[in-house]
């Protein structure tokens, strides 16, 4: 008999309690065996469930542990009538135990393959500790950097999230989730357009055409699917004035129909209650009608469907073959994992021991972190000489709030400080505390004066505590807190060469740090092996290579300010443009401080004899783009080379640019490499006003370079 008609066998003996149990998501607290451990990631709230809704759900939030999710297992299997498993989920966003940087620092390193390799440490170690499931990646694209959660998406363009996209869910997943019990399934998020949200306010409402949805925010969600992620997960937010959660268009027509996504929709917590206050529900059970209906098979830590959905089916307002088909999904992604025959999978106390926050795992955090670091200014103090004596001054300086806000089971006691890393590099180290992340006493500042006077160098490490971003970790000032700006000013008065090390979980508002600093290194929350990477880059044991994948702004008033926008009618650089009467700030430039694609290295990197090897584009064909890179400095270095792509006219307006492709080399120095990107009709391609997705024959302008505004264009015509 085959696996699809066991279950289908399965489903049939299934009463109805039992049907609607299975799209019942509680948290570790519900369950017998789980003791005080569970870990959940919302308030809890009386919601009235009853020993026999525990004995029938079918998965659980927020259990960590093999000796915890065994025991769980072992107690539910026993109790539940048809000892069908239970599917164990958490949110191992950017490491188990071995926490690697945020997102949006792995994304900052444009590495795909340490991006897979993460991914897949973090699943070993999740594994072992008997997690099926991954609340990520999470890919929403980010334009707005008041909003927390843009530590948690690799950037701001659409073609480089869909790259990590594909690579995260490769790393998480494997090749085969059955015999593969050291990978989990991975759970895209948050479906869809979340990263728009209004204001850079968490939770709050989405507002765009279909066509800006389709042409930025939808093609990372669509990479993780290609790629064979299993879940999906739905969006707080509203699309097209309808939640998500019960968008019967979003759901049903785009991501089931259009996209065949036949895996497991599950909601965010408490989403699917949460339709009563966005006022498209009156209460509970047209709540569970409408995210039913929609295509949510799993309510994750509210009752709705619990409460209502029998009644709903008596009721004949819900048919029952909408739920067989939401219990099937269910237990399908049970028998790909192997639950059926290995309901322990992976779950291991000896296996535990032996993985995680093993060696190996601690240095490729390390790697990835050194990777993801982005030097945004130097006058030439960085690298440090190991022989000068260094201050290093600020709440940073020996912080282990250094994991970020997602790293729910990371221990910050084994987190390396930044004065621990850099101790292992320098005999000539002091401390001071110099201030706290938002207060600042004058005892303070007198003992960071006093230790700065002694030193030849400063390292200030300054930043956001991980609870100013991360979800609902929103702010509309994105700069650093009064107090550490007046800590900066104490610590230029000293006349030492000051180095900025900033930890955080978006871009900031700069001003009051960078023209104080005499370098500074973007370090974001750079996880377990942070400090150690940072000395490593500080002291010149390696080179500087990430780049930004979120645009700095320059003032909060530019927000949104992203590199792919549109022109205007009247654009500030235009070459008739008027001194007023054109598109810009009176009081602030229009370009960000520091644009997509930036990041300085210890050397320098001349860019020569570009060349398209023609200047016609035939369809069916394609054409190269070339170009010489050198490395004109006295380091070795690697640089990252970016291939942008404007469409000159389009059926709508097309962006000044569009990332269509990167490339990392290696150079020593005085060595020289040709780089070649390959230009072909299909990425010339857009949404049209009909929503045909196509190419249109004309003018095109293909730019190379270092980051996106510094760049040589070089025109091309797409013919037939």
């Amino acid at each position: 008999m085959s696996k699809q008609h066991q279950l289908e066998e399965l489903l049939q003996q299934m009463t109805l309690d039992e049907k609607i149990g299975q799209l019942i998501q509680l948290a570790t607290p519900f369950f017998k065996g789980a003791g005080n451990d569970g870990q959940i990631t919302g308030p809890m709230e009386e919601m009235g469930i009853s020993e026999e809704t525990v004995r029938n759900s079918g998965s659980v939030l927020g259990a960590a542990g093999a000796n915890q999710t065994i025991h769980i297992q072992k107690t539910h299997l026993e109790e539940n009538r048809l000892h069908i498993p239970l599917l164990f989920m958490a949110d191992v966003v950017h490491g188990y135990k071995t926490i690697f940087p945020v997102p949006l620092a792995v994304g900052c390193s444009w590495n795909l393959e340490l991006a897979e390799r993460s991914a897949e440490i973090a699943a070993k170690e999740a594994a072992v500790s008997g997690i099926h499931v991954t609340f990520a990646p999470m890919v929403d694209l980010v334009r707005d950097p008041r909003w927390g959660r843009v530590m948690e998406s690799t950037g701001e363009d659409p073609y480089l999230n869909s790259q990590f996209s594909r690579a995260l869910v490769r790393g998480f997943q494997g090749s085969n989730l059955k015999n593969d019990t050291l990978s989990v399934a991975a759970c895209v998020k948050h479906f869809a357009g979340y990263g728009a949200a209004e204001g850079g306010r968490d939770y709050n409402t989405v507002n765009m055409s279909e066509r800006q949805l389709r042409e930025s925010y939808l093609p990372a969600y669509k990479a993780a699917l290609d790629e064979g992620c299993e879940m999906v997960m739905t969006a707080f937010n509203t699309i097209d004035g309808v939640p998500a959660t019960g968008n019967e268009w979003l759901m049903r027509e785009l991501l089931r129909s259009e996209w065949g996504f036949n895996g497991v929709l599950i909601s965010d917590w408490g989403a699917v209650k949460e339709l009563i206050p966005h006022g498209i529900a009156e209460n509970e059970k047209e709540a569970a009608s409408k995210a039913l209906r929609a295509g949510v098979d799993i309510e994750m830590m509210t009752a709705c469907y619990d409460r209502y959905l029998k009644e709903l089916i008596e009721e004949g307002v819900v048919e029952e073959c909408i739920l067989d088909e939401a219990v099937m999904r269910i237990l399908t992604l049970k028998e790909k994992l192997g639950l059926f025959d290995n309901p322990y999978r992976g779950a291991s106390e000896r296996l535990e021991k032996e993985v995680i926050m093993c060696e190996e795992h601690r240095r490729q955090a390390r790697e990835l972190a050194e990777k993801s670091c982005v030097l945004l200014k130097n006058n030439g103090i960085l690298p440090l000489d190991k022989e000068k004596r260094v201050a290093v001054i600020g709440p940073f300086a020996n912080s282990d709030d250094i994991l970020g806000p997602w790293s729910w089971l990371g221990d910050r006691k084994q987190a390396v400080t930044l004065y621990n890393g850099m101790q292992k590099n320098s005999a000539h180290l002091t401390f001071a505390q110099g201030c706290e992340i938002e207060r600042v006493t004058k005892e303070q500042l007198k003992e960071a004066i006093r230790v700065a006077e002694q030193a030849d160098v400063v390292v200030l490490a300054l930043g956001e505590h991980s609870e100013m971003s991360g979800e609902a970790g929103c702010r509309a000032d994105i700069q650093l807190p009064l107090a550490q700006l007046e800590l900066i000013k104490e610590m230029q008065k000293i006349k030492r060469p000051i180095v900025t090390v900033l930890f955080n979980g978006r871009p900031l508002d700069l001003h009051g740090v960078m023209e104080e600093s005499d370098a500074i290194l973007e370090a974001w929350y750079p996880g377990t092996e942070g400090g150690a990477a940072i000395a490593n880059l500080l002291f010149g044991m390696c080179t500087p290579s990430g780049k930004l994948t979120m645009s700095f702004p320059y003032s909060a008033g530019q927000i949104p300010v992203y590199y792919n926008a549109f022109n205007t009618g009247r654009p500030k650089d235009a070459p008739d443009a008027q001194e007023r009467y054109v598109s810009q700030y009176l009081d602030i430039p229009n370009e960000p401080l520091l644009p997509f694609g930036f990041g300085l290295s210890y050397t320098t990197f001349r860019y020569r004899n570009g060349t398209l090897s023609e200047q016609k584009l035939k369809k069916g064909e394609t054409i190269s783009l070339s170009v010489e890179i050198t490395n004109i400095g006295e380091r070795e270095g690697d640089e990252i080379v970016q291939l942008y792509i404007r469409d000159v006219s389009g059926d709508v307006v097309r962006p000044l640019k569009e990332l269509k492709g990167f490339k990392t080399i290696h150079l020593q120095p005085g060595e020289t490499k040709t780089v070649s990107f390959t230009i072909s009709e299909e990425q010339l391609r857009y949404y049209h006003r009909n929503l045909q997705f196509k190419s249109d024959n004309g003018a095109f302008i293909a730019y190379v370079g270092g980051n996106s505004q510094q760049v040589e264009g070089f025109y091309f015509e797409l013919i037939d």
